[in-house]
């Protein structure tokens, strides 16, 4: 088996079972602002033990394992062909062995070959770049928070949405409205605004690679960011919507191009159980520093 299969299997074992350091601070942070004895308090304590137990026993974090998300910054002639197939072998090796639920079925038949692996899953973004590292980022994403993302064409009338930032901040806070707990909150939003249908969704997703305590380098993102937390964690929808001051645990938002005919908002969704892990790899595709 090669070094890179290897690797990549101790990635995806890690993903599923670990909640990254950051969210799991924001989990405990959150736990400590809900009122003591109410179910928003009892729904965040079994999740802190979720947690717990799944790092414990190296055992998935939720039945639902999701969509399987590469994100690979690589040096210019990387075999990207090679990488693929090295990542195929892992994700089957990987459900073989628990890591992964044989979750991915064929959408015309229903049929489920229990490998994980066939058109479009595993899911690759390769992106180029000068230096000689290898980076590879994988997001696991579930279907019960994938379902709950939104998509907006501004302007809305119904939203008395204009195409400007409180236009945009009235589309996001809708979803959030309308998710009403379901996608397993709290959330984390990744927001993308401008680009068209498909770029923009492409980009809310990649916005989940960010940190969650980071800071968004544009001053009116970084605003409508922590505004959006704030408004969204006041609605009183709380975890799972059972109520509670934790709707939400972070937001992520950039902004992209866009066609002077459209103006699109796009929201992708992220539950509670945001697996989401990185790894930098030498040439030989040996682990050489995790990235969460």
């Amino acid at each position: 088996m090669s070094a890179l299969q290897d690797s990549l299997i101790e990635l995806i074992r890690r993903t599923s079972a670990e909640i990254p350091d950051d969210v799991q601070k924001g989990i405990l942070d959150s736990l400590e602002q809900e009122k003591k004895g109410t179910i928003a308090e009892s729904a965040l304590r079994i999740i802190e033990r979720n947690i717990a137990l799944a790092k414990q026993k190296s055992q998935p974090i939720c039945q639902d394992t999701g969509s399987i998300l590469f994100y690979v910054d690589c040096p210019v002639g990387l075999d990207q062909v090679a990488f693929e197939d090295a990542a195929c072998l892992a994700v089957k090796k990987a459900t073989k062995l628990g890591y992964l639920r044989q979750n991915s079925v064929d959408s015309l038949t229903g049929i489920n070959d229990g490998t994980n692996v066939g058109p479009g899953s595993p899911t690759f973004h390769f992106q180029q770049h000068r230096s000689d590292e290898t980076s590879v980022r994988l997001v696991l994403k579930g279907g019960g928070c994938e379902n709950v993302g939104a998509q907006y064409s501004l302007p809305n009338e119904k939203l008395k949405a204009n195409r400007d930032i409180d236009g945009c901040r009235k589309a996001i806070l809708d979803a959030v409205l309308q998710a009403q707990g379901k996608g397993c909150g709290p959330g984390i939003l990744g927001v993308c605004i401008g680009g068209d249908r498909a770029t923009g969704y492409e980009s809310s997703k990649r916005q989940l690679l960010r940190l969650l305590d980071d800071r968004n380098p544009v001053p009116e993102l970084d605003a409508l960011e922590r505004d959006i937390l704030k408004t969204a964690n006041e609605l009183g929808i709380g975890p799972m919507g059972f109520g509670g001051k934790t709707t939400l645990l972070g937001v992520k938002i950039c902004a992209v191009n866009r066609l002077p005919a459209s103006f699109f908002v796009s929201v992708s969704y992220m539950c509670w159980a945001y697996r989401r892990q990185g790894v930098t790899l030498n040439a030989q595709g040996e682990i050489e520093k995790w990235r969460y």
